[in-house]
């Protein structure tokens, strides 16, 4: 379930942006979706003209275009830091709260962008709104879909298991999981549904990024809005 919405150019200045925010020496994580990697070939190009950066990747996906645009990397359990974390979203509220997950990505993700001294969201004005409300990710063990269905149905929330969109079958996550898209209508109270389904046995991860994000950049047709946390 990629998101869409908002344009090349948005999305480009938003993470060529965050990306300017690295300095020589930092561990960076890298995010996955098409915001993200613009940040990510625009420290490929920094990488070329001398900086010295190692990238923690979230995905296959973020891990083959850092090594297609020269960006070095270290697995997670080799570092003792990671400076700044860069990713996207697809949606943000006006108290930064996310949800992620559109490109399955979101245990990883959580993981690297929880263990950032400095979380940065990159996003285009589409994914931006007051209340959250769509559909949130849960990563499933196989054999706990069931039961987690009917604990999502038991907090009000209808689960769609997620199909792939080129192959028959579900999409199975990087680390050989199955996603269910959970629709609770509008969240006023993401921090509540993230504690309950973090807690539900047989949830991975959740889509839900409550109190992580430090700042958002938003790209525009005139340049870049940063929204920081209170």
């Amino acid at each position: 379930m990629k998101t869409s919405g908002g344009s090349d150019a948005a999305k480009r200045r938003a993470g060529e942006h965050a990306a300017d925010l690295v300095t020589d020496g930092d561990v960076v994580g890298l995010g996955t979706g098409s915001t993200a990697a613009h940040a990510i070939r625009a420290l490929g190009r920094a990488v070329d003209a001398g900086l010295d950066v190692q990238g923690v990747a979230t995905s296959y996906a973020s891990r083959d275009l850092a090594r297609e645009v020269g960006l070095p990397l270290v697995e997670l359990g080799a570092v003792s830091r990671i400076d700044l974390a860069i990713d996207g979203a697809d949606q943000v509220s006006d108290d930064l709260a996310l949800i992620k997950g559109g490109g399955a990505a979101h245990a990883r993700e959580k993981v690297v962008d929880a263990a950032a001294a400095r979380f940065v969201v990159v996003a285009d004005p589409s994914k931006e709104t007051a209340t959250l409300d769509r559909s949130v990710p849960v990563e499933v063990l196989p054999d706990a879909r069931a039961t987690v269905r009917r604990a999502v149905r038991d907090l009000d929330g209808e689960p769609t298991l997620r199909a792939a969109e080129r192959k028959d079958g579900p999409v199975v996550t990087d680390n050989g999981n199955l996603v269910l898209d959970c629709d609770f209508g509008a969240l006023p109270d993401p921090g509540s549904l993230a504690t309950a389904l973090a807690t539900t046995p047989g949830v991975v991860a959740h889509g839900l990024f409550v109190d992580l994000a430090d700042e958002v950049h938003v790209g525009h047709a005139d340049g870049v809005r940063v929204r920081a946390r209170d």
